[in-house]
């Protein structure tokens, strides 16, 4: 890695191969990072899941002023008591014995004080409710599923880098063809002129032999600011900052595409990544089905409290106030009877989708078996095709080196040259985009088979 001083400010220059590129992707690419972030985000929604099977412990402090204390009415025992007494000792009054009145009226009263407060703590723990239970068990799973999820991300990246990354190293055949091309027209322009100043061809061969030259040198502005737009793409997509400098150290060959085509004919649909989230997200719908299945069964907790408390008519509890204790521990068994059958229609919806679960995985069996018939079928067709158009850049090659000698020999002419050369630019061309088609093709079958490394 080279470090550069630019005015834009710090620029990197990074030569990378093919699996380097993959990894600083790992690393820097923002789909990536959210994937990975989904990991940790899944471990604290487990965290959160498993506190509700831990103490809940809270503090609690209060204070309350009453500026007109209740006033309550009840009838009036004192009188009556005190008459039941008199007339039980037979009190004699102005008039004889006491007798009770038929009515003594009601008392009003005002219970409590202008000032109160409370300070205390609350426990309550869970002793058992079926849906924490059943989340619990599900933990393990929910975190494979969210690591799954980023190894899923990460392979349809990798698989992106690797397409890119291989058509960017190709085009460096590309522009040595089409330089190669450059000097060979160069040279035929060169021997037209002379050719033409001694007599022994046209003005019209040199025209020719020009707007070849013309038209390959624009075909190679077109390949180059293809070639950087090809680099900018994957920088994005790993993640580099667009300033940098990138140079793809891996090269493509003609074995290296072949390389590995008969060795993986088998596959296995566990070996996809996709395959592997499906079944994950099939048992985490069946863990749903048992959550709203265990709603049924009772819950049980436990409570318990300790405060202390008083009461004044005067502000001021830390001043000669005095603080009485009261306390509890209880036990509660909440026990579901009926509730509309919407436990019921819970419990239908999560089989339900428990279903469509079962059926994409099912579907998913389908399209994998299509797909790596499909990537084989390509591979295979690309590498014919592959094979082909080097045979026929090679026939070109040959017609060209033929019709060139034969000019300098003066049994040909100027037109064979350029028509041999345009037909050597087009098996050129051909052979790029085979080789471009045979790479994606290669990419698409291992990714198909669950073997992209």
């Amino acid at each position: 890695m080279l470090l550069l001083s630019t005015a834009a400010g710090a620029q990197q220059r990074y030569d990378f191969s093919a699996q380097q590129t993959v990894d600083y992707a790992r690393k820097n690419s923002a789909q990536v990072k959210n994937a990975l972030l989904g990991i940790q985000l899944q471990e604290q929604q487990n965290r959160e899941i498993t506190a509700s099977a831990y103490p809940q412990i809270n503090g609690n402090i209060a204070t309350n002023y009453n500026p007109a204390v209740a006033v309550q009415q009840f009838p009036n025992f004192i009188a009556a008591a005190t008459y039941g007494v008199l007339e039980k000792e037979g009190v004699q009054g102005s008039s004889g014995p006491i007798k009770s009145p038929d009515n003594f009226g009601y008392i009003q009263a005002q219970f409590g004080t202008k000032f109160n407060a409370s300070l205390g703590a609350s426990l309550q723990q869970l002793l058992f409710q079926g849906e924490v239970f059943v989340g619990l068990q599900a933990r393990a799973t929910s975190m494979e599923f969210a690591r799954k999820t980023a190894e899923v991300t990460e392979e349809n990246i990798r698989a992106s880098i690797y397409k890119i990354y291989y058509q960017l190293a190709a085009s460096k055949a590309q522009l040595q063809l089409i330089d190669a091309n450059i000097e060979r027209i160069t040279k035929l322009e060169s021997d037209a002129k002379a050719m033409y100043e001694n007599g022994f061809a046209e003005k019209i061969d040199i025209n020719r032999a020009s707007v070849q030259l013309a038209n390959l040198q624009t075909e190679r502005i077109k390949a180059v600011n293809a070639i950087q737009n090809g680099f900018v793409g994957l920088k994005t997509l790993m993640g580099m900052p667009a300033q940098d400098t990138l140079v793809l150290t891996d090269s493509v060959t003609y074995d290296m595409i072949k390389d590995g085509m008969l060795e993986n004919l088998n596959y296995k649909y566990e070996d996809r990544k996709e395959y592997q989230l499906a079944q994950l997200g099939t048992k985490l719908r069946e863990y749903n089905v048992k959550r709203y299945k265990m709603t049924y069964i009772p819950t049980v907790a436990l409570s318990a409290n300790y405060n202390r408390l008083s009461q004044s008519n005067k502000f001021g509890f830390f001043s000669g106030s005095q603080w009485f204790p009261a306390s509890a521990i209880g036990v509660n068994v909440s026990i579901p009877i009926f509730d509309g059958f919407a436990r019921d229609s819970r419990i239908k919806q999560a089989k339900i989708a428990l279903q469509q679960s079962q059926n994409d995985l099912e579907g998913l069996q389908r399209n994998i078996d299509q797909e790596a018939e499909t990537a084989l079928n390509n591979y295979k067709s690309a590498l014919a095709t592959l094979d082909a158009q080097k045979q026929n850049i090679q026939l070109a090659e040959t017609v060209f080196n033929q019709a060139r000698l034969k000019r300098e020999q003066r049994l040909g002419t100027t037109l064979e040259i350029t028509t041999a050369q345009a037909d050597l630019q087009v098996a050129q061309s051909n052979f790029i985009l085979a080789m471009y088609d045979a790479i994606k093709a290669k990419v698409d079958y291992f990714k198909a088979i669950g073997r992209l490394k």
